[in-house]
């Protein structure tokens, strides 16, 4: 019997862990929810920063985890090489466009202009009609609430419908993650046959 894909997260964020020790604690427990729901992370690969901190909690939690990195980070980023899947692309756009078509769902967690290019992107996607996978924020220490008035101020100078609003949620906690989630991904947690 063919292994079922599990349904699978797509995480943008930091590859460096911030200023506050809650962002790293966040890592953590996505990765261990993650892996405690039967989900596959699909991730940036590299083992710095809040993104290699959620991958090694997926995996030491028994998780599956998808890396996909562009050569060019490789050394940068320390591109882990013992994940379920790992897929070396050309570039930045290619690793963004790989780790997005092998997702159910797309989760941010504080990061850098990095991260925040990498929610646009989706988020553009999905205004265009591209896509309908959900788009959560992760909002811990109130950290994209700057990225929130700057979404409020372009619907309000007239440069985006109040619909845009609708295309993403922000949630504050990784329980509440996991409701949403749970609410949203195509088929039930997998067996572990």
């Amino acid at each position: 019997m063919a292994n079922k894909i599990p349904p699978s997260v797509c995480l943008f964020c930091g590859s460096r862990f911030g200023n506050a020790p809650e962002y790293r604690d966040l890592a953590r427990q996505l990765g261990n929810a993650l892996a405690a729901e039967g989900w596959r992370l699909v991730y940036g690969a590299g083992n710095v920063g809040l993104m290699g901190e959620a991958a090694n909690a997926a995996k030491e939690a028994g998780g599956v985890v998808f890396g996909v990195m562009p050569e060019r980070l490789a050394a940068l980023e320390v591109a882990r090489f013992d994940l379920d899947c790992f897929v070396m692309t050309g570039n930045m756009h290619e690793r963004k466009t790989v780790m997005f078509m092998n997702s159910d769902a797309i989760v941010v967690l504080p990061g850098g202009i990095g991260s925040l290019d990498e929610f646009c992107e989706v988020l553009t996607w999905k205004q265009l009609g591209l896509h309908n996978k959900p788009i959560i924020l992760i909002d811990a220490k109130g950290y994209w609430n700057g990225l929130i008035r700057l979404i409020d101020g372009i619907i309000s100078e007239g440069f985006a419908d109040e619909s845009l609003r609708d295309y993403f949620s922000v949630t504050g906690s990784i329980e509440s993650l996991v409701e949403e989630l749970r609410a949203v991904l195509p088929f039930d947690q997998m067996s572990n046959e």
